[in-house]
């Protein structure tokens, strides 16, 4: 058995209606890695909102592995507006943050959204609160430890591969 290459591979090629909203991630490896899960499970698009979001240099350009180039994106300041804009163009919002009443990446059936807006939050802080009362739904990943939370970039991979993996299945 031989190992395949990005060239050799016979993965099928697709786009989901998936856009990730990224609300105040601004560590540039994160941003990188974000790319590159975008382009690995098809997401149409990315929208980083917030100050100073390091979308060019090295340090982004070293994760991403050139899926910047390929992966269509746009950088505004102000999430609320982009929230708002999806909603009217019939996108769920789900925000990834964990809450009173969020509800397990685990529970929740994902095709039956038509088009999801996942939201992402701040490395230290998460989702703004204000978010979260914008979001259709909220949801957590269930952790088995003493932390309660993990990298925002680790929990995105969990949760865009449990969306991907149930549209799949439902199809």
């Amino acid at each position: 058995m031989s190992q395949l290459t990005h060239y050799t591979t016979n993965f099928k090629k697709r786009t989901f209606p998936i856009v990730l909203v990224s609300d105040q991630v601004s560590n540039a490896p994160n941003i990188g890695s974000l790319f590159r899960i975008c382009d690995a499970f098809g997401v149409e698009k990315i929208v980083f909102c917030g100050e100073n979001i390091p979308v060019f240099g090295r340090k982004m350009t070293k994760t991403s592995r050139a899926t910047e180039k390929v992966v269509p994106f746009e950088i505004t300041t102000d999430i609320h507006p982009v929230i708002t804009q999806l909603q009217k163009e019939n996108y769920t919002i789900i925000s990834l943050e964990i809450t009173e009443n969020s509800q397990s990446v685990q529970t929740l059936d994902f095709s039956k959204f038509e088009k999801i807006a996942l939201v992402i939050g701040d490395e230290n802080f998460g989702v703004n609160p204000e978010t979260i009362y914008e979001s259709d739904t909220v949801i957590h990943i269930d952790m088995f430890g003493q932390n309660s939370s993990m990298n925002v970039v680790q929990a995105t991979n969990i949760v865009l591969y449990e969306i991907t993996k149930q549209r799949i299945l439902a199809n």
